[in-house]
């Protein structure tokens, strides 16, 4: 499995089946309006977690991509997906609307996609659904969503084997009415990782996960 990050809450992940085929997975693509180059995204599936403008361009992707925009159970090319409603805010909604969380199982491996959530932390129910993860792709950059405190407090909650960061700032992100993320320094501060070396992408198989401990891999957009 190749997991490639472009920025905000985006990414590719290519997932290998039998006899050398791969499935593209791509989720929230997002509108060049933000500042950051589109990437070129051809996809078998496409997720959108909501319809916010820098996570819902869907004319960036080519193909005939599968779509899934909302809660429920999916299962397309040996793929399952399993999409949670959650809250774009800690206050039920009110000022930022939903979101859907997506669990997604592929070669043996269970990824967690926890989208823009701003609730500081996870219910009971959504835990339960969510169930145990290996990849963990969390918002850590404040403002529109969890703060790098309180993705450190679902992390927790999730406790899984990789975490990556994503929804933070990075250069030439640009945000409406000058909008400024955190950097990712401060989550991974808080986690106890002072240096972490950049990736231009995560190459991973069942076999590659830690038994113990946790690990936080930063990719490159």
């Amino acid at each position: 499995m190749h997991i490639i990050w472009h920025g905000q809450s985006c990414f590719q992940i290519i997932v290998s089946r039998a006899k050398g085929e791969q499935i593209s997975i791509a989720v929230d693509p997002f509108d060049p309006s933000i500042g950051l180059k589109v990437p070129s995204l051809t996809a078998d599936i496409l997720l959108i977690t909501h319809e916010h403008f820098d996570h819902n361009n869907k004319s960036a992707v080519k193909g005939e991509p599968f779509l899934v925009t909302g809660p429920g159970e999916y299962e397309t090319k040996e793929v399952f997906i399993q999409g949670i409603p959650a809250f774009h805010d800690a206050v039920q909604g009110k000022e930022r609307g939903r979101v859907t969380i997506y669990t997604i199982e592929a070669e043996g491996m269970r990824l967690c996609h926890l989208s823009d959530l701003g609730q500081k932390e996870l219910t009971p129910e959504q835990l339960q659904k969510i169930g145990e993860v290996d990849i963990l792709m969390v918002p850590v950059g404040g403002r529109f969503t969890i703060s790098a405190k309180e993705a450190q407090r679902v992390v927790s909650q999730i406790d899984p084997r990789i975490v990556i960061p994503m929804h933070y700032q990075i250069p030439k992100l640009k945000l409406p009415s000058g909008a400024k993320l955190d950097r990712a320094d401060k989550f991974l501060a808080l986690m106890g990782q002072k240096s972490v070396q950049p990736q231009p992408k995560l190459l991973i198989k069942q076999k590659d996960l830690l038994q113990e401990g946790r690990k936080i891999i930063v990719l490159k957009p």
